[in-house]
Order: C-alpha cells, then sequence, then structure tokens
C-alpha cells in the first residue's frame, strides 16, 4: 500500500467525511463501469458501487484494508456483484417454481386465506426479532447468504450469527406452532 493510500485510510478510518468524499468522487464512476460487466445493468452497478462505499463508510472506525485501496475498492465491488447475481439467481428460481406450480391453478378463497394468515404469522415473528436478529435472518433467508458471508458482511463472528439464527427460528417455531393450533 502506497502512502498516500494509507494516508486516506488513515482519515476515513478517523471519520474524515471529506476525504471518503474524495475517494469516493475519485473511484465511483469507474467502479460503476467495473460493475457493469458482471451486473449487465446500470441502475444495479450504481447499486453495488453505492453499497459498498456505504458499507466502508458504516464500518470506518473498524477498517483493516492491507491492499492499496483501488484493489480493495474493486474487489469489494466485484464481490458485492456476485452476491447481486446470486441473489439475483435465486429470485428467478423462486419466480420459476411459482410460475411452474401455481400461475396455473386456481387458488380457492380459503387457500388464499390461509396464505394471507401465514403470511401475517411470518410477519409478527420476524418483527418479534431483535433488530440485529432479524437483520441476520433477512441475510440467511431473504437474500440467500451463508453465515460466513453475513459475518464477513456485518463484523461480527460466525457463533454470533449462528446464535442469531438459532434465537430467530426459535422464535418462528413459537410462532408457526400456534398459527398451527389455531388452524
Amino acid at each position: 500500500m502506497n502512502l498516500l493510500d494509507k494516508k486516506a485510510l488513515n482519515r476515513i478510518s478517523e471519520g474524515d467525511i471529506k476525504q471518503f468524499e474524495l475517494v469516493f468522487k475519485e473511484y465511483y464512476e469507474r467502479l460503476c463501469h467495473f460493475a457493469i460487466t458482471y451486473v449487465k445493468n446500470a441502475e444495479q452497478s450504481e447499486g453495488v458501487v453505492q453499497d459498498t462505499f456505504y458499507n466502508i463508510w458504516k464500518n470506518h472506525k473498524t477498517l483493516n484494508i492491507t491492499t492499496s485501496l483501488k484493489s480493495y475498492l474493486y474487489a469489494a465491488v466485484r464481490n458485492n456483484c456476485l452476491q447481486e447475481l446470486r441473489t439475483r439467481s435465486l429470485d428467478i428460481k423462486y419466480e420459476n417454481y411459482y410460475k411452474s406450480h401455481f400461475v396455473n391453478e386456481s387458488i380457492s378463497p380459503a387457500d388464499e386465506l390461509n396464505a394471507k394468515e401465514l403470511s401475517n404469522v411470518i410477519n409478527k415473528a420476524l418483527n418479534s426479532l431483535p433488530e440485529r436478529c432479524r437483520e441476520i435472518f433477512k441475510m440467511s433467508r431473504y437474500e440467500g447468504l451463508k453465515y460466513h458471508e453475513i459475518a464477513d458482511k456485518l463484523s461480527i463472528s460466525i457463533k454470533t450469527v449462528e446464535a442469531n439464527m438459532g434465537k430467530a427460528l426459535k422464535q418462528f417455531r413459537i410462532y408457526l406452532k400456534d398459527y398451527a393450533e389455531a388452524v
């Protein structure tokens, strides 16, 4: 890492927003062009780059970059693009599953009501979780992230992710048990 990168990173880790903005302005456009080679969509590429910078600023106090700043930013954007592609792939998979299993079937009013009730129970269970626990659960179940990916993204240990997922699943079992007994 060169001296300029080291100084910039030290200032950012100390909370210097102006230095952060300078880095953002210097790399934003190039990183967007780089990201578009992965996600093939200008809007999504901008979102990936913005998320990358958001996470850097969010974690600026614990920032520990050992490579050059440029290398780090490109690697982080590449990793976030790959995660975006995994999420997109999961969305397409579920959409195709839904289309192949439910589109041509007529849904009875009773089934629709049961689905709405179950959805409400799931939302209640989700909303009853502490904020960090809910965030970890969503990252795992909705975004399809693995525990180590969640730990890396949130700068926490894998054990913390496991503990929070255990807490979330226990809460869901309680809510769904009550739902099953009511039905």
